[in-house]
């Protein structure tokens, strides 16, 4: 309750106090060894937006698992609207109107869009066999699929769409419970800047409506531009909170890591040398009708900057082996070239780091040891056994040179950050020789810190002489990190940037080409 003053009366005139939608009090959780949370509070009004930042490890995703009923506490308590909880099941929270988007994906490739979407609460025809009704189902979710803009159907298989896109519908599951609170986690991780702005709109929509939207990201920018206030999170405590004015994206790194960070871009040792990849007439299945020219040189990390459907990471498929090239020739120093497959680009020293890391770059269940050396086995083995003494030293020097962050090399990688499981697919690149690698959208899920070190790394490899290709849609890092930016539209290249020319503006003329540009900045968050 709460007293005003009655002036005719001199007595105090109590009020009601509504208690806040969603409160957390001093949650901690603990594991063996290990405590992850350290009495966390904080407290969620209706129609907010409240953005919770951290580095990876920090105890975001652990408080939100908890909050989803994913995860029980060691201790504290959970508040809905004053009602007191000591843990939730998954039940309990989406009873209680919590929604989760996880930022590990959890949809059936063998199902459709609706069916995910409506997962367990699909709507039947009345009678004994109580089947699924196929129309019912389609007019439920579609009108969610419109509201995010999506270009694929209610009865599009999951297994057909890019990550993005399933990004989309994991969103859309979440629309689909008419939830009180929203916890979106890294939601725009895979996101384009289009699809970004459209997610930015329906989380403007929902505030509007008095949900409320707990959003986790490592982009800040999106924090900057979405959040009404931030509550800061470093090894597993609460370290501070910022209010809307307050919101400015360097204050927020120096409270998530207790430092500032350098610019992105750290110069070259030396000018780049000489051309270490060629392609001459390239045409890829995404874009027959298209050929690609282009020399990478030694020591320069090339930027891709592009749209969506610009054809970027087609061509790295290419380039690795993955599609079939449909015409023109490669050539790597000097010699022509036949990639028909990954291996046959693995045994010429071109290697691809990709975008999706989990289902592309590792094997979450074997441990970082095996990670390590998994792409280059004959090298640790003698016939059909492997050489553990060997294997373990490379993986232990890797561990060290990459300061992959775990205990033990024997820890399985899917229990490892997003920062540090980055760096177990680099290690097992650079267990080799590379030549070129191609970096697909690098820091995709990575925390500030995490991405300074990806950023680091990727500029030794450049000075030792490495030829480095970025694909990555994250213009402050197109722009902080190259050393030459390639802009692709449509499938071919638009035009290159030399670091005098880099701007948010001349990327976006050459991607959006005659375009109205101004249509095109409004979705670049």
């Amino acid at each position: 309750m709460s007293g005003s003053g009655d002036p005719r009366s001199g007595k105090a005139r109590l009020y009601p106090v509504t208690p806040p939608l969603l409160e957390l009090a001093s949650v901690s959780k603990s594991y063996p060894g290990v405590r992850a949370l350290d009495r966390v509070s904080l407290k969620v009004e209706r129609g907010e937006v409240l953005a919770l930042i951290g580095e990876n490890g920090a105890g975001k995703s652990t408080l939100m698992k908890i909050l989803g009923g994913v995860v029980e506490p060691t201790e504290g308590a959970i508040r809905i609207e004053g009602v007191e909880h000591r843990s939730l099941s998954v039940a309990g929270a989406m009873a209680a109107g919590i929604a989760f988007v996880h930022q590990e994906l959890n949809l059936f490739d063998n199902l459709d869009v609706a069916a995910n979407v409506m997962i367990g609460r699909e709507p039947v025809f009345a009678g004994p066999l109580r089947l699924i009704d196929r129309a019912a189902l389609s007019a439920k979710v579609m009108p969610l699929l419109q509201r995010l803009g999506v270009d694929f159907q209610a009865d599009t298989p999951v297994a057909e769409l890019s990550l993005a896109q399933r990004q989309l519908v994991e969103i859309a599951k979440a629309l689909s419970l008419d939830a009180r609170i929203v916890i979106m986690d890294e939601p725009t991780s895979s996101l384009t800047a289009s699809e970004t702005a459209r997610l930015l709109r329906v989380i403007a929509e929902l505030k509007a409506g008095g949900v409320a939207v707990i959003f986790i990201s490592h982009r800040l920018v999106e924090v900057e531009h979405c959040a009404d206030r931030v509550v800061v999170l470093r090894d597993g405590a609460v370290v501070g909170e910022l209010a809307k004015g307050e919101i400015d994206h360097d204050t927020m790194i120096r409270m998530m890591i207790g430092r500032d960070l350098k610019s992105l871009h750290v110069p070259a040792d030396r000018p780049p040398g000489v051309t270490v990849l060629e392609l001459a007439g390239v045409r890829t299945p995404a874009h027959p009708e298209h050929a690609i020219d282009l020399a990478l040189r030694s020591g320069e990390i090339l930027g891709m900057a592009g749209l969506v459907g610009a054809g970027r990471t087609e061509l790295a498929r290419v380039l690795f082996g993955i599609d079939r090239r449909l015409a023109g020739e490669l050539s790597l120093e000097g010699r022509k070239l036949a990639i028909a497959t990954p291996r046959d680009a693995i045994d010429h020293g071109i290697f691809l780091v990709p975008e999706d890391r989990k289902r592309s770059g590792l094997v979450l269940e074997f441990s970082v040891k095996e990670n390590v050396s998994l792409a280059n086995l004959a090298a640790f083995a003698v016939g059909a056994i492997i050489k553990s003494g060997a294997e373990r030293r490379n993986a232990d020097e890797r561990r060290t040179a990459l300061d992959i962050r775990t205990a033990s090399i024997d820890t399985l990688v899917g229990t490892l950050s997003g920062g540090n499981q980055q760096k177990v697919v680099l290690a097992k690149w650079l267990s080799m020789t590379p030549k070129v690698v191609i970096f697909d959208e690098p820091t995709r899920g990575i925390d500030v810190g995490s991405k300074s070190e990806i950023y680091k790394l990727m500029r030794g490899l450049a000075d030792s002489g490495v030829a480095v290709l970025m694909i990555s849609s994250d213009m402050e890092e197109v722009i902080g990190v190259s050393d030459r930016i390639l802009v692709m539209r449509e499938g071919r290249i638009a035009g290159f940037l030399e670091r005098p020319e880099f701007s948010e503006e001349n990327v976006m003329h050459l991607a959006v080409g005659r375009r109205d540009l101004q249509a095109a900045e409004a979705v670049v968050c």
